[in-house]
C-alpha cells in the first residue's frame, strides 16, 4: 500500500514558546488485513486533552479506539479490500481525502462516499467496501463514547 504522508506536530519548548516537535514521514503505518493500511497520526489518553509533554503520541499502540481518549488515523482501502464488519465505542469524524468507497450498514443499506465527503459515524455496525479501481484514503478522528444502547440493551460489536 502507498500510505505515505508528512506529519507535522507542534508543541512548546522549555520556555513555553511554540515550536515544531516532529516533522517527518508518519512512522506508524500498519496493515490489519489484505488491501488495507492504516497510520495512527496522534492519540490522547483523556478529554479534555493535556497538551504538555514531548512524547510522540503517534507511536502508541492502540486498538480501533482508545478508551477515555482520542485517535487520529489515516486509512487507505485498496480496491477489493477484505471487509471487516465492526462497531466502535466512539463517535468518528471522517473525511474522504481521495478515491471512492462504499460504507455498508445493517441490512442492505449502502452509502457511496467520494473525495471531499464527510461522515459522522455514531457507533453503528459498518464495513468499508472499495469496488473501484483506485485506493481510497480516509482521515478519521475517533473520540471515546459510551456503548450504544437500544431499549435498555447495550449493543455489542455484532449488534
Amino acid at each position: 500500500m502507498a500510505l505515505n504522508f508528512r506529519r507535522v506536530v507542534t508543541g512548546h519548548d522549555d520556555k513555553g514558546n511554540a515550536t515544531v516537535m516532529y516533522d517527518s514521514i508518519a512512522p506508524n503505518v500498519k496493515s490489519g488485513r489484505p488491501g488495507q493500511a492504516a497510520c495512527v497520526v496522534w492519540t490522547t489518553d483523556t478529554t479534555p486533552v493535556d497538551n504538555t509533554g514531548d512524547w510522540d503520541e503517534g507511536t502508541r499502540e492502540v486498538a480501533t479506539t482508545h478508551a477515555g481518549g482520542t485517535v487520529f488515523r489515516l486509512v487507505e482501502y485498496g480496491p477489493g479490500v477484505s471487509p471487516r464488519r465492526h462497531r466502535t465505542d466512539s463517535i468518528d469524524y471522517a473525511v474522504v481525502m481521495s478515491g471512492e468507497i462504499d460504507m455498508r450498514l445493517d441490512g442492505d443499506e449502502v452509502v457511496h462516499l467520494k473525495a471531499g465527503d464527510v461522515l459522522v459515524q455514531r457507533g453503528t455496525i459498518h464495513d468499508w467496501v472499495n469496488n473501484g479501481s483506485e485506493p481510497c484514503v480516509i482521515a478519521f478522528v475517533l473520540i471515546d463514547a459510551r456503548p450504544v444502547a437500544v431499549g435498555g440493551r447495550v449493543l455489542d460489536a455484532e449488534g
